[in-house]
């Protein structure tokens, strides 16, 4: 097929490979899936502590009478630095996989209990992650603990899990994983690496500077403010606040890309003609953690 050649799949295509992911992701041993989620916990806080680094360390720009957007707009350009390196790792990050497995299932490739099965374990790793990151690289190493940093934690902390209501968390949830999941599509789509950098940065930047809400990141942002004493904020309060709202916006977000693109491609009586075991649809073969190889 002449697309699978060229620099980037087709819609169709990409679609394909992605019910293929869910095939080789339900196919994975557990152990392995609840490391690489770890390992994705780890690398997206890293782009979460280059955001908390631009936004509390710019205090002036922060003032309301100056620049605000400018901190809005540099960590969220600084973020996908860590976000990046989730597929092309081959790691596994819940917010991508709530397309990937839904698509598989609704395809019939899968069966319905891989989706919470793989969910559970891959929220649990991407937590150790998190907190991994959050307690011993920052909050014990001491890197954030000097002015303005230190305050900066905190007022970033807050202005995700207290001063917003629940219902708006939630609606971030939603903006936040369309985006992502329109990176991972991109990024699918392409077929060499500096494309795949380029797909994946400018979606994820536009969610970070928007301030909308990621449950994974969330878990390095929250809990790090808690261990730095902001206000207001406990564990409980972050489960009962954050946590579930953003959990269940991303599972919304998610949905309104993988859903369309179901109807359209695998549903739709136009593409029916198209196998995912068609070897001119796609060469299983050249899917690895979720992009395709040059041959």
């Amino acid at each position: 097929m002449a697309s699978m050649h060229s620099g980037t799949l087709k819609p169709d295509e990409v679609t394909l490979v992605l019910v293929q992911q869910a095939v080789t992701k339900h196919g994975m041993r557990y152990d392995m899936v609840f490391f690489k989620a770890v390992l994705a916990g780890l690398m997206l806080s890293f782009g979460a502590l280059m955001n908390e680094i631009v936004s509390g360390g710019t205090p002036a720009l922060s003032d309301a009478s100056a620049n605000p957007a400018i901190p809005k707009i540099l960590g969220g350009f600084v973020f996908p630095s860590g976000f990046v390196l989730i597929p092309m790792l081959g790691l596994e990050l819940l917010t991508s996989n709530m397309m990937v497995f839904p698509m598989g299932i609704a395809c019939g490739k899968i069966p319905w209990w891989s989706l919470p099965v793989n969910w559970l374990i891959v929220t649990f790793g991407n937590l150790a992650g998190s907190l991994f990151s959050a307690a011993v690289l920052v909050h014990y190493s001491d890197i954030l603990s000097s002015e303005p940093f230190f305050s900066g934690v905190q007022a970033f902390a807050s202005k995700k899990a207290v001063v917003p209501e629940w219902h708006q968390i939630f609606l971030r949830g939603i903006g936040c994983n369309i985006l992502v999941c329109i990176a991972i599509w991109l990024s699918v789509g392409a077929r060499e690496t500096v494309s795949k950098l380029i797909a994946i940065w400018i979606p994820i930047w536009i969610f970070v500077a928007c301030s909308f809400d990621h449950v994974i990141a969330n878990m390095f942002y929250i809990p790090l403010g808690i261990m730095f004493d902001t206000p207001s904020l406990s564990a409980a309060y972050y489960i009962r606040k954050s946590l579930i709202a953003t959990y269940l916006g991303n599972i919304v977000g998610a949905f309104i890309v993988w859903g369309p693109a179901v109807y359209f491609y695998i549903w739709n009586t136009d593409h029916t003609n198209k196998k995912l075991d068609d070897p001119e649809a796609i060469i299983a073969k050249d899917i690895e953690a979720g992009y395709v190889k040059d041959e």
